[in-house]
């Protein structure tokens, strides 16, 4: 006989853990099942950092979802007493037509966020390893960081549990259907599983999981860790800002400063392109082209950066046409309400979405503003 609970919530990264997590501590009887072990390394939030910021150039329609974001990370640090987010600026740079620099200001301007725009000899002037070109300016954020995904994957589901939660680590997910008195049944590699509500959180397994055709594909990316030639304290934080960078050749890269470990050095990634794959094609493996293509721009626009290769690992995006989220109730099933396509940016919004799809689940609506995120908008 199939186990009942109230929902069930599949796919235990970023943004599953934390609508586990959210479910759980409304009193719901919530089971999470993840394919993998927890805070995993095998799908998009892993890598040490991920980049949070306020002046959102992809969109100001996120600025309040991130705000909220913000106070949802603090109450996460304090509930389990573990350091997740780490404030040390933010620089969005290009030319200043470039969409990250107009995008940025964009929102900071519509959303009254502090900000300053900067010039190619202010940004030399106070971040003396940047390389700007002389057309290249800055839009500045003190408030932007950065955020440890794997610590914060762990939180959430250390929370979750706390608040009653069942979770099941390396139980594939086989079909789920829904039954004739509108429940959904979930069956596994180990048991069936029924609940009054659905959560879909899969990452770039999105196409296998959905039922649904939606127009995803999933890119390859690669982040790199290196090792500064002339030591690492220029680097550090206080002395080093997160940054994206849009280059006139429409190339956005991004980095950190260095994190927590003084041997680890400092990573830096291209956001942009990136090979087309599925899970099953993603090549793990490091090749020379992945990291020359980092050092080209490491060469050009931080060149005391462009030191020893330490560590390298890939990761995936699984992107949608409009590079926007998709977080929504499934078109076809009340019961289900899917998030998905995070477009190699979604980490910073897990608490606000796990919220939200705590929100979806129970009441089957949410106040936070994401229609834009419906995915009905790729409805043919």
């Amino acid at each position: 006989m199939a186990q009942t609970f109230d929902a069930i919530v599949i796919g235990l990264g970023g943004i599953g853990s934390a609508a586990v997590c959210h479910l759980a501590a409304r009193s719901k009887r919530v089971l999470g099942l993840e394919q993998f072990t927890p805070a995993h390394d095998r799908g998009s939030s892993h890598g040490s950092s991920r980049i949070i910021r306020q002046a959102y150039h992809e969109n100001p329609g996120y600025v309040p979802l991130v705000l909220r974001s913000y106070e949802l990370w603090k109450k996460l640090e304090h509930d389990t007493e573990t350091q997740l987010l780490t404030i040390t600026g933010g620089l969005f740079m290009g030319a200043e037509s470039s969409g990250v620099v107009q995008g940025s200001l964009r929102s900071a301007q519509q959303h009254n966020l502090a900000h300053e725009l900067l010039d190619a000899k202010e940004i030399r002037r106070r971040f003396p390893v940047f390389n700007p070109g002389t057309e290249d300016c800055a839009v500045y954020e003190t408030k932007a960081g950065f955020l440890r995904p794997e610590a914060a994957v762990a939180a959430h589901l250390g929370l979750a549990a706390r608040h009653g939660a069942v979770l099941q680590f390396e139980e594939p997910i086989s079909d789920w259907t829904v039954t004739g008195s509108g429940t959904i049944r979930v069956v596994t590699s180990k048991a069936t599983y029924e609940a009054d509500h659905l959560v879909i959180a899969p990452g770039a397994w999105a196409r296998s999981l959905l039922k649904l055709s939606l127009p995803l594909h999933v890119r390859r990316h690669v982040m790199a860790w290196f090792d500064p030639p002339d030591g690492i304290s220029q680097f550090k934080c206080g002395r080093f800002p997160i940054y994206i960078w849009q280059t006139a050749s429409d190339m956005v890269f991004y980095g950190f400063p260095a994190t927590d470990c003084e041997h680890c050095g400092v990573k830096a990634a291209i956001h942009s392109g990136g090979d087309s794959c599925t899970p099953e094609t993603l090549e793990r493996k490091i090749q020379k082209h992945d990291i020359d293509e980092i050092r080209e721009l490491l060469a050009a626009y931080i060149p005391s950066l462009n030191g020893k290769l330490l560590h390298a690992a890939p990761c995936m995006y699984t992107m949608t046409p409009d590079e926007h989220f998709i977080v929504s109730q499934h078109p076809d099933y009340a019961q289900v309400t899917i998030a998905c396509g995070f477009s190699g940016h979604g980490f910073k919004f897990t608490p606000v979405l796990g919220e939200a799809l705590a929100d979806i689940a129970i009441e089957g609506r949410t106040k936070y503003p994401i229609d834009f995120l419906s995915a009905q908008r790729f409805a043919k």
